[in-house]
């Protein structure tokens, strides 16, 4: 069956709505089954939350966008909600407090993809995360520097989501890309829309295209997040345990564009 015309059947655990203002402070390692790491190499270290429920299907890691870290709310929410489902998730601080100062840092998305790569590895050391497949979650430039990382070392990568992302930052290595890969945006995000169509063209990967009606960059419209955290468990969720999340029941139907 194509990919192209494939669907996924999941049953999603119950999403508490998302509220904006949530989380916006929030305390390492408060949650159940979260712990704070720290990312070294040489000289650079990288603040984490290290996501980790029981049986885990695998692990995704949070590409942030416009300089946020890992104590983004939006980010917060869909990781909770991954958690739920079975799927480990590293919120990272791909910057250091001082790069994060930095807008050309920000902005570096080849340096963002290094940090990407960087967590990767940690990962795939760890003997808590090292048997998992991985994914990655990229929000706005965040999505480039997912997408980038992907192509530069694809082993372990079995699927990436983007959200409000801009793939276009990556468009040098979207041809290389192999992992699955979802694209959510907006329905009322225009510009971003038509950045992520044309990268969707480029993409010679299985993927996806999901249009959210009514939402706009941030997704900060009522049950629009909820939307983004339901479509990217369904496509983790598949994609590294394709064979126990078929036929379970409730369907999630792709948009696609």
């Amino acid at each position: 069956m194509s990919s192209a015309t494939s669907r996924t059947v999941v049953t999603p655990p119950a999403i508490r709505p998302y509220s904006k203002g949530e989380n916006e402070v929030r305390t390492m390692g408060t949650a159940m089954n979260e712990t704070a790491v720290r990312l070294t190499r040489g000289g650079l270290s990288l603040e984490a939350v290290l996501g980790l429920p029981a049986q885990a299907l695998g692990m995704v890691v949070f590409a942030h966008g416009s300089g946020s870290g890992r104590f983004s709310p939006r980010n917060n929410f869909v990781a909770r909600h991954l958690q739920q489902g079975r799927v480990a998730t590293l919120l990272i601080d791909l910057l250091t407090l001082d790069e994060a100062e930095d807008r050309r840092k920000v902005f570096d998305i080849d340096l963002l993809a290094d940090r990407v790569l960087l967590a990767k590895a940690w990962l795939e050391q760890d003997d808590r995360t090292k048997r998992l497949g991985i994914g990655y979650f990229g929000a706005s430039t965040g999505a480039g520097a997912a997408l980038q990382a992907a192509a530069r070392d694809p082993s372990s990568i079995r699927a990436i989501v983007s959200r409000g992302g801009r793939p276009d930052l990556a468009e040098p290595y979207l041809f290389s890309v192999t992992a699955p890969t979802l694209l959510i945006i907006g329905g009322d995000d225009a510009p971003v829309i038509e950045m992520n169509r044309a990268a969707y063209r480029l993409l010679s990967c299985p993927k996806r295209l999901v249009i959210v009606p009514g939402a706009t960059h941030l997704f900060e419209e009522p049950g629009t997040l909820e939307q983004v955290a339901a479509h990217a468990l369904a496509w983790f969720q598949h994609h590294f345990h394709p064979a126990q999340y078929e036929g379970t029941g409730a369907q999630t139907k792709w948009r696609l564009r």
